[in-house]
């Protein structure tokens, strides 16, 4: 960890404040909604561009929260300062998806074993060929086990993360992509998995559906940010 680094131009944290597992919603609200109400002792250390962060204990066990904003070189940033400069070692995305398969209903869990990208931000580590993007398997045996043991429904397969929230072409979004078994669309865990694969970290993308390409169906942002607790239960039990 270079500590004579931090805090970082991103991150307001000192040396030791971040855990060596952190949740990152893209949301900062969802973060201090975690906090809230699951962690006791929660400290706040970054407040940095309002990505709020905060870090205390579940069950025990130190465990971080903190937005990483929307999109891959947003998370990108962070998840990079957070494993370089913070030593953070297992990166947790909890975020919101749209389905883009049938099988997948609003409100499902999607583990993303894989993650299919639009955006140009793994070929800037100029590989060779194209890298495919993976979870952590440690971590998604846990968190598929987390699942099960609720009751909770979940699937587990590929995923893309977008560049676009607004295709221009809505109405064949999904065309090529669901017909390849992609199960959701989200716009972060393929920045991440490669930011954490190229530094020996681990990292899993745990989504909740938000709404459906396939049906038309739509929570409301406030349920995206203060509900969908399932998810953030199996992550935590990641710590």
């Amino acid at each position: 960890m270079a500590e004579n680094m931090i805090p970082t131009p991103h991150i307001g944290a000192g040396a030791g404040e971040i855990a060596e597992t952190v949740l990152l919603p893209g949301d900062p609200l969802r973060a201090k909604y975690i906090a809230d109400h699951f962690l006791t002792d929660a400290r706040q250390f970054n407040s940095t561009r309002n990505m709020l962060g905060f870090t205390g204990k579940y069950k025990g066990k130190t465990v971080s929260v903190m937005g990483t904003g929307m999109g891959c070189p947003s998370i990108g940033i962070y998840s990079y300062e957070l494993i370089h400069f913070y030593g953070c070692r297992n990166l947790i995305r909890v975020g919101t998806a749209g389905a883009l398969r049938p099988e997948v209903k609003v409100r499902d869990l999607v583990f993303g074993m894989g993650a299919c990208t639009t955006s140009n931000y793994v070929r800037q580590f100029r590989l060779p060929g194209d890298y495919s993007c993976i979870c952590s398997y440690e971590l998604l045996a846990k968190a598929v086990k987390g699942a099960e043991e609720r009751g909770l429904s979940y699937h587990v397969g590929n995923i893309l993360s977008s560049d676009m929230f607004y295709n221009p072409d809505l109405p064949n979004a999904g065309t090529g992509w669901d017909r390849m078994g992609v199960l959701a669309v989200e716009m972060e865990a393929a920045a991440l998995y490669s930011n954490a694969a190229y530094a020996g970290a681990n990292a899993l993308c745990i989504l909740t559906v938000s709404d459906s390409i396939v049906t038309g169906e739509a929570t409301t942002a406030e349920e995206r940010q203060n509900t969908f607790t399932g998810m953030m239960e199996i992550a935590l039990e990641l710590a």
